[in-house]
């Protein structure tokens, strides 16, 4: 420990001429202060996103609103999303499951604020009107759910507009579905003098000052349209007040005033993959060309009687073309020859790029790769169950917030006054009692169509625990089988009653129970002498 001893001696020494040293006046330290919104170890953003060096150079930072990009933009977009929804396979497998998952066969009404028997004079008027609620007569109100499910994909906008029914209807009210199109998106197109007085267009809709809607300029004509030369006279625009249309769409921002189409992030990556796919197709299908090609030398000649192909002369630039067809053997003229291009094959990466895509394309879309595409290789039940939790979770959020809310809700208000204002004989009640009590009377709950399960053993055994256990309402259960609780109870009472005329229940197979006082009852089978091991 000796050693310890005087290596401590000797730092100490060492430590006390230091500080009996004069030291000189040590330089000032000037600390730089970091800018706002940069870090003080550096010249990087406090919030990376914001920088403007090389790597986020490409992502644009504007900060145009939602409206003045549609306004630019909207015509453009609108039309390459319909182009693709009508041509590309992928994009139309996925507008086909959006609407399917959307709409399906209806979102019912079930109303709430009637009598057992109230309810049924009333579902029963409003079925008899949904077949008549399609103003062109060409399909019911059910399928106009899902005509707007289809004009919200391609779109991400579409208008119902008021129409004065016949008189015989059953109730006089029905409506017209417009398309995206029907309404300007540029302001130049509406003279300012069809507003009101102190009211504003802005792309096809007229608000007051205080920024509510009071109407919209609607074209009189599809703007695309062909039309013959005597309807020339009748382009232009027409004023329908607010009250008589239902704009629906998905506002994704604040303010927005214009529907954008959900294809919007996905159909730039298609249509590419499409051009790629076209590019490649035609690829291999020159390459699957088998032609013969017969040189000769300039002093030869050509063979004007030869019984071989000759190239053929273009009419317009005069050049020589070759059409290559399957099997073909071609005699070039003297001098001639051809060269074929050697892209690079793809190879194996082919499948995997167009898996990537593909994936892609489906996340932008919102429908799940495996109903887009068809490919259920990699697919498994668990997989394939929690797709369809998350795809189930967001079309439910769009039917309660777009469909039911802007489209089902205000049909079934306006449906209620008009119905109660006419007096039909099926209504339970006079015009004076509805409007007494009118907020219960349009007390409703939307039914959507039930959601096919995955595995429907261990779906219906969970619902069946769930409802045994109180922690669910058998109710509930049934609404989301897309059927109402009061209906469905009426019709099982019904087959109960009906199953009493016949011998044996119909929902079995088996033969009821043998009397055991019968005399012709089995005998009971005897027991068995037991037997040695």
């Amino acid at each position: 420990m000796g050693y310890l001893r005087d290596a401590a001696a000797r730092l100490l020494t060492s430590a006390a001429a230091v500080l009996s040293t004069p030291q000189p006046m040590s330089q000032p330290v000037t600390v730089k202060r970091a800018e706002p919104g940069m870090r003080a170890y550096g010249a990087n953003p406090g919030l990376e996103l914001g920088g403007r060096g090389r790597r986020l150079h490409a992502i644009p930072a504007t900060t145009t609103a939602i409206n003045t990009l549609i306004m630019a933009y909207g015509t453009t977009v609108v039309a390459r999303s319909r182009y693709l929804c009508t041509n590309n396979p992928y994009a139309v497998a996925a507008k086909e499951t959006f609407v399917s998952a959307m709409a399906g066969f209806g979102i019912k009404p079930s109303t709430l604020g009637e009598t057992k028997d109230d309810k049924a004079q009333v579902q029963e008027l409003w079925l008899d009107w949904c077949a008549e609620a399609d103003a062109d007569h060409l399909q019911d109100f059910y399928g106009q759910q899902a005509m707007v499910s289809a004009e919200l994909f391609e779109a991400g906008e579409c208008f119902a507009v008021e129409v004065d029914a016949p008189g015989n209807s059953t109730v006089p009210l029905s409506y017209r579905i417009y398309p995206a199109e029907m309404l300007p998106y540029q302001n130049d197109v509406m003279p300012t003098s069809q507003a009101a007085p102190g009211n504003y267009i802005y792309m096809g809709i007229e608000f007051t000052p205080t920024g509510e809607r009071a109407a919209y300029h609607f074209y009189k004509r599809h703007p695309g349209e062909a039309l013959p030369q005597s309807a020339l006279s009748d382009i232009g625009t027409i004023r329908i007040p607010a009250e008589k249309v239902l704009h629906m769409f998905r506002p994704i921002r604040a303010g927005q005033q214009r529907g954008i189409p959900f294809t919007l992030s996905a159909l730039v990556t298609l249509a590419m993959l499409d051009l790629y796919d076209d590019a490649e197709l035609e690829r291999k299908r020159v390459a699957a060309l088998f032609a013969a090609f017969i040189t000769k030398n300039p002093q030869e000649g050509s063979t004007p009687d030869s019984p071989l192909g000759q190239p053929e002369q273009d009419p317009v630039t005069a050049n020589m073309v070759v059409t290559m067809e399957p099997g073909a053997t071609v005699e070039l003229n003297p001098g001639e020859d051809v060269s074929f291009a050697t892209p690079a094959d793809v190879g194996n990466s082919y499948e995997a790029f167009q898996y990537r895509q593909l994936l892609r394309a489906a996340a932008g879309f919102g429908v799940p790769y495996a109903e887009m595409t068809g490919d259920l290789r990699q697919a498994n039940y668990g997989s394939i169950r929690a797709g369809l939790v998350a795809f189930r979770r967001r079309v439910t959020a769009l039917q309660n917030h777009v469909l039911i809310f802007q489209f089902c809700r205000p049909i079934w208000v306006r449906w209620h006054d008009v119905a109660a204002a006419m007096k039909p004989k099926k209504l339970p009640w006079t015009f004076s009692q509805y409007m007494k009590d009118r907020a219960k009377h349009l007390r409703v709950r939307w039914i959507p169509p039930k959601w096919d399960w995955v595995d429907p053993a261990k779906d219906i055994a969970a619902e069946k625990i769930a409802v045994d256990n109180g922690f669910k309402a058998r109710a509930d259960t049934i609404e989301e089988q897309g059927y109402d609780p009061e209906e469905t109870d009426a019709r099982i009472i019904s087959d109960m009653e009906r199953e009493e005329e016949f011998p044996r229940p119909l929902n079995t197979g088996q033969q009821p129970p043998a009397d055991p006082n019968a005399d012709d009852a089995p005998a009971p089978p005897a027991n068995k002498e037991p037997t040695d091991a």
